[in-house]
């Protein structure tokens, strides 16, 4: 089942507030930087839609909780959220979008920006494990699949993989914050950018949108101009 408007009179947003909790999925730790190994194959060197990742974050994002202060690494302070996840479908192709995505993204009219932009990169989840939530941006494709729409979008439990069948892969900052293990059990859900309450995932990051709109307003009042609406993620 893919979740799109039963009527033209349904709007985008009635739609995007009926996404149910996918509820335990297993959920792996992974991070910027990450070299490969057995288990995880792909370095995240770079992501799905940023060949540069590691440099625009602005560095190793350190998993030993000894090697970090709060929610981000000890040794930099992150140019990007530090609350990121990684889910199994990725709508880019080589050239254009994957054929499938105008169909299966459910946000995919309302947020495309032409063939080179991602309809799903910055959109936010959240992420539950027992009366722990945390919200994070979707920044990478995984693990191991980049095309499970009927999944992330529908029905379908994750595939089979190394990682115990996991479907979902969340920074250390998610982890920390939720308290999980490194591999573990959550459920989780997309939300609309207006239902992100205030948290440690506001504070950091120029692919934020919170803190994008308070850097538009702080212009604003600078330059003596009334502030101006807040900016809507894709």
């Amino acid at each position: 089942m893919v979740f799109a408007p039963t009527s033209r009179s349904l709007s985008l947003a009635a739609v995007r507030q009926e996404f149910p909790w996918k509820k335990e999925i297993v959920t792996t730790v992974f991070w910027i930087g990450e070299k490969p190994t057995a288990n995880n194959p792909t370095p995240n060197k770079s992501s799905s839609w940023d060949k540069d990742w590691t440099q625009n974050y602005g560095g190793y994002d350190d998993p030993d909780k000894s090697d970090r202060r709060g929610f981000i690494p000890a040794a930099f302070t992150p140019r990007q959220n530090p609350f990121y996840c990684a889910l199994p479908y990725n709508d880019k192709a080589r050239e254009g979008h994957r054929s499938e995505a105008a169909q299966v993204v459910p946000w995919f009219k309302e947020a495309y920006q032409g063939p080179a932009a991602s309809t799903c990169k910055g959109r936010w989840i959240a992420v539950r494990k027992g009366n722990r939530v945390a919200y994070a941006q979707w920044e990478d494709a995984g693990p191991f699949r980049t095309d499970h729409w009927q999944y992330v979008f529908g029905n379908e439990r994750p595939k089979p993989n190394l990682n115990k069948g996991a479907g979902l892969d969340v920074s250390p900052a998610v982890r920390d914050f939720i308290g999980m293990q490194d591999t573990d059990v959550t459920d989780w859900k997309f939300v609309d950018f207006k239902d992100v309450p205030a948290g440690p995932w506001t504070k950091y990051g120029d692919n934020n949108s919170f803190v994008q709109n308070q850097r538009r307003n702080s212009t604003a009042l600078v330059e003596g101009r009334k502030p101006s609406a807040e900016i809507v993620p894709r």
